[in-house]
Formats: structure tokens, sequence, C-alpha cells
């Protein structure tokens, strides 16, 4: 139970990062969808989104490695 509920945590950024993703090609295309007044606004909250599910993601993988000793020297707490 406990490993689906931290699935469906990370699972949640993940969504946010693609929709960023998303966002961001279709400003590319010129494509402007409905909640955004602006193309370049679009753009940066595309951006916004991608950058905050990747940092989630990537700080929990950094996480958990940590707990493990699997991580650099660099990395590790002092």
């Amino acid at each position: 139970m406990v490993r689906i509920i931290a699935l469906l945590i990370l699972l949640i950024p993940g969504f946010l990062a693609a929709y960023g993703i998303k966002l961001m090609r279709d400003m590319v295309f010129g494509n402007l969808l409905s909640p955004f007044p602006f193309l370049w606004l679009q753009f940066l909250t595309g951006l916004l989104l991608f950058l905050t599910g990747l940092g989630f993601v990537a700080g929990f993988i950094l996480y958990r490695d940590r707990k493990r000793n699997k991580v650099q020297v660099r990395f590790q707490r002092k």
C-alpha cells in the first residue's frame, strides 16, 4: 500500500512536467490554449511546470539514493 502511494506521489509531478512540455511545444507551433492570453505566458507556464516536476522527481531520487549511500562523495551529507 505504501509503495502505491509513493508511486502516485511521483506520478503527479511527472504528469505536470509532461503537460509543461506540451505547453511549450504548442507555443513553438503557435497554438494558443484558452486560459492563456499570450503565447509567451503559455511558454513561461510550461517552463515553470516542467522545471517544478523535474526538480521534484530529481530531489526524490537524490533523497532515496542518499539514504542508501549510493551517491558520489560530493552529494553526500556532511
